[in-house]
C-alpha cells in the first residue's frame, strides 16, 4: 500500500512550500514586524514533529504529515510556533535557555501563538466535560416522537449552555479552534447563514478563512469556530446538524413538489437555515426573562483578535426572495435540535459524548 506521505507529487510539493512562503510573509509581517529573514523552507518525513527549525542551516521544516493529514490552520499555527523559534534565535539572540523555555512562552503568550502547535485540540476541562454531557443526554430526550416533549428537551439543552457560559468563572475558561466541515472553492447563502447562526446562538466565534489544500494545489474557503471546548463540541454538533437536516428536508421537498432538478435547492437550504435561526432567536428571548442574558466574551473576542489581527467584514446582500425559500424557512422553524437514532460519528461531525447510565 502506498504511503501517504508520497502522495505529494513533486509538482504539488513545490506548490505546498510556495503556499508556505507566502503564508510566512504575511505572518512576518503581522507578527513579527517584518523583522524576520527569509529562511530555507523544505517538506520532511517526520512522523514524531509537526515541524521543526534549525538554525544552523536557517531552515524552516513541514513535515508532510502535517500538511496531509491536518487542516491548514494547523500547519499555521506550526509555522507561527517554528517563526517564534526563529524570532529568538535570529533577533533576540537568547541561547541560555531550553527551546520552550519562559522567553519562548512569553512571546508566544504576547502575539497569541500557540506554545505546543501541537495539531492537537485543547482538553476540556472537568466543568466541560460534565456539561456536554449533560447537554447529549438532553438531544437524545428530543428524539421523542411526542413534538412538545422534543421542543422542551431542547429548551432545556440549550437553556444549560447558556447558564454555563454565563456562570463559567473567566479564569477557568480555555479557548481553542477549530475547522467545520471541508474546505469549499465556493461557500452559498446557506453556507454564510450557518457561520452567522453559530456566531449568534452557540457562543463562538466564527470566519470564514482561506486555506491551502496541499492534495488539490488549489486555495478553498473553510469556516472556522474559536471557543471554549463546550462550545466548541455543541457548535460543530449543530453545524453537521443543521447541514443534514436542510438537505433531508430538501429532498422530502422535492419528493412532494415531484420536482425533478436542483434548481431551487439553493434557495430551500438558505430558506431552512434562516427559519431555524429565527426559532432560535424566539427561544432565546424566553431565557431573557429568566435572568439569563449572555453579554459576550471579552476574552474570547481577544483571543480570536490576537489569532487574526486584521478582519475584513464583508457584507453580502441576500438574494431576491423566492417561493422555494419561504418554503424552506417553514421547514426550518419545525425543526428540533436532536441526537441522531441511530447515532453519529466523528467524520460526520456528529459525535457528541454518549451519555452515562
Amino acid at each position: 500500500m502506498k504511503n501517504e506521505l508520497d502522495e505529494l507529487s513533486a509538482e504539488l510539493e513545490q506548490k505546498c512550500v510556495r503556499a508556505i512562503a507566502q503564508e510566512w510573509y504575511g505572518i512576518n509581517l503581522l507578527f513579527f514586524k517584518g523583522r524576520l529573514k527569509r529562511p530555507v523552507f523544505t517538506l520532511v518525513n517526520e512522523a514524531s514533529k509537526l515541524g521543526h527549525w534549525e538554525s544552523a542551516t536557517r531552515t524552516l521544516a513541514v513535515s508532510r504529515a502535517c500538511v496531509l493529514g491536518h487542516s491548514w490552520p494547523v500547519v499555521m499555527d506550526v509555522l507561527k510556533h517554528e517563526m517564534a523559534h526563529q524570532y529568538i534565535d535570529e533577533v533576540e539572540c537568547i541561547f541560555g535557555e531550553t527551546a520552550h523555555g519562559p522567553r519562548f512562552r512569553e512571546l508566544c503568550g504576547t502575539l497569541g501563538i500557540d506554545a505546543s502547535a501541537s495539531g492537537v485540540r485543547p482538553h476540556s476541562g472537568t466543568g466541560d466535560e460534565r456539561v456536554i454531557e449533560k447537554v447529549a443526554r438532553l438531544l437524545a430526550l428530543a428524539t421523542s416522537s411526542s413534538p412538545h416533549e422534543a421542543e422542551a428537551a431542547m429548551a432545556a439543552a440549550r437553556r444549560l449552555m447558556l447558564k454555563h457560559n454565563v456562570e463559567a468563572p473567566a479564569a477557568e475558561r480555555n479557548y481553542g479552534a477549530r475547522v467545520l466541515g471541508t474546505p469549499k472553492g465556493r461557500t452559498g447563502e446557506h453556507d454564510r447563514r450557518v457561520g452567522t447562526l453559530l456566531g449568534e446562538q452557540f457562543f463562538v466565534e466564527v470566519l470564514w478563512i482561506s486555506v491551502y489544500v496541499a492534495a488539490t494545489g488549489k486555495r478553498m474557503q473553510v469556516l472556522e469556530i474559536a471557543g471554549t471546548e463546550a462550545n466548541l463540541a455543541m457548535a460543530e454538533y449543530a453545524f453537521a446538524f443543521i447541514h443534514r437536516a436542510a438537505e433531508e428536508a430538501w429532498r422530502e421537498h422535492k419528493k412532494e413538489r415531484a420536482l425533478r432538478g436542483n434548481a431551487d435547492r439553493r434557495a430551500f437550504l438558505a430558506g431552512v437555515v434562516a427559519g431555524f435561526h429565527r426559532r432560535l432567536e424566539a427561544e432565546a428571548v424566553k431565557t431573557t426573562g429568566e435572568g439569563l442574558v449572555w453579554v459576550g466574551d471579552p476574552n474570547l473576542h481577544r483571543f480570536f483578535r490576537d489569532r487574526y489581527p486584521r478582519i475584513k467584514t464583508v457584507h453580502r446582500g441576500s438574494k431576491s426572495r423566492t417561493e422555494a425559500f419561504g418554503d424552506g424557512h417553514s421547514k426550518g422553524q419545525e425543526l428540533v435540535l436532536r441526537r441522531p437514532i441511530s447515532g453519529g460519528t466523528r467524520s460526520q461531525g456528529l459525535a457528541l459524548p454518549a451519555a452515562r447510565r
